[in-house]
């Protein structure tokens, strides 16, 4: 049996990083499309010291076609996965335009070209924005879309729309989107982590360069909201059990053992953490404290969601593994390894 490609866009990315690593473990030849806006090329040297395999890597922008079509033409993927897109909810709200360009446009070209070159199946990077504030917890696969909070999480419900309409309308490829929840952490070797360029714009990248002094605080967005200690509740995962998810789905594609063309799974723990309880859980696990103070609430921000993975853990076989307390150790690892004045 030929060794099976899958072509990932935003590779580089700290998802992408992760899936590149478990689809390499997994027997896959991986290619990374990437424009490295919120990454660089030293990944790639993490992904050969964990696997021992470099993976093609393209400094590509995904929305450029005619350089897409050149990497379809050259290496006839048998399947996508897509990551490539801007995702920080703040930065949506103040430059929506930046993030229709980037994560609608992206998709489009993908879409088209895997029809033109024969590319069996997309697993689409999607995420539990499209859900807003939902009603019910936890949440299901069949939770009402609701009108999103941010122009970050109306690309994703935009993008989902356009697959399913795709799908409907006879393309031969098939398609699987992973809404998922909140990715933590780092790969246990910390060679891999989450890199931001910048100042971060998601949680903890910020808490554990506060806790390394690269910040003065951490701010919590509000502490007035309707949960336990006021803080938001999200359902934190592991990136390493993320990035698992990403290969069973794309095994499922591949062998075709859904009669769906269009399949659709929320991938978390099925657990709410608020934020407080998070910097409680960090400090406990790491012995390190994190200055922190209270801020008014975020525009965008949901307030409390978390999943119901059911459908995952039956359907794909697939389940997070991984505590958040072991989550936010590795994280801390990671920013060690990448601190020179924390290293020993």
């Amino acid at each position: 049996m030929s060794t099976k490609k899958v072509l990932v866009t935003g590779g580089m990315g700290y998802i992408g990083s992760h899936t590149t690593v478990e689809l390499q473990s997994a027997g896959y030849e991986v290619i990374i499309v990437d424009n490295l806006s919120n990454s660089n090329r030293e990944v790639l040297k993490g992904i050969k010291a964990i696997t021992g395999i470099e993976p093609t890597f393209y400094e590509v922008d995904c929305n450029d076609r005619e350089a897409m079509q050149r990497i379809y033409a050259e290496h006839r993927p048998d399947g996508i996965i897509h990551f490539a897109a801007s995702k920080a909810v703040g930065e949506s709200v103040e430059q929506p335009l930046l993030y229709y360009r980037n994560n609608i446009l992206s998709l489009i070209v993908q879409l088209e070209l895997m029809k033109e070159y024969d590319t069996k199946g997309i697993v689409f990077s999607s995420s539990c924005t499209v859900y807003g504030q939902p009603k019910q917890l936890p949440v299901t696969e069949d939770a009402p879309i609701l009108p999103a909070t941010s122009p970050y999480g109306n690309t994703k419900q935009i993008n989902e729309e356009i697959i399913r309409d795709t799908i409907h309308a006879g393309v031969e490829y098939r398609a699987i989107m992973l809404r998922y929840f909140n990715p933590i952490g780092a790969h246990p070797t910390a060679e891999i982590g989450e890199l931001p360029l910048g100042v971060p714009q998601n949680l903890i990248p910020y808490l554990t360069q506060t806790a390394a002094g690269i910040r003065k605080e951490l701010t919590v967005f509000g502490d007035d909201y309707n949960t336990p200690d006021g803080s938001c509740i999200r359902d934190y995962i592991h990136v390493v059990d993320l990035a698992k998810a990403h290969v069973v789905a794309m095994d499922r594609m591949l062998e075709e053992k859904s009669d769906d063309k269009l399949e659709v799974f929320n991938i978390g723990t099925g657990n709410g953490a608020s934020v407080l309880e998070l910097i409680r859980t960090f400090e406990e696990a790491t012995g390190v404290k994190v200055p922190y103070k209270i801020g008014a609430r975020r525009e965008g921000d949901i307030e409390q969601v978390w999943a119901d993975p059911k459908k995952a853990n039956e359907v794909l076989g697939w389940r997070a593994e991984s505590t958040l307390a072991e989550a936010l150790k590795s994280a801390w690892d990671w920013q060690v390894r990448i601190t020179p004045s924390l290293q020993k």
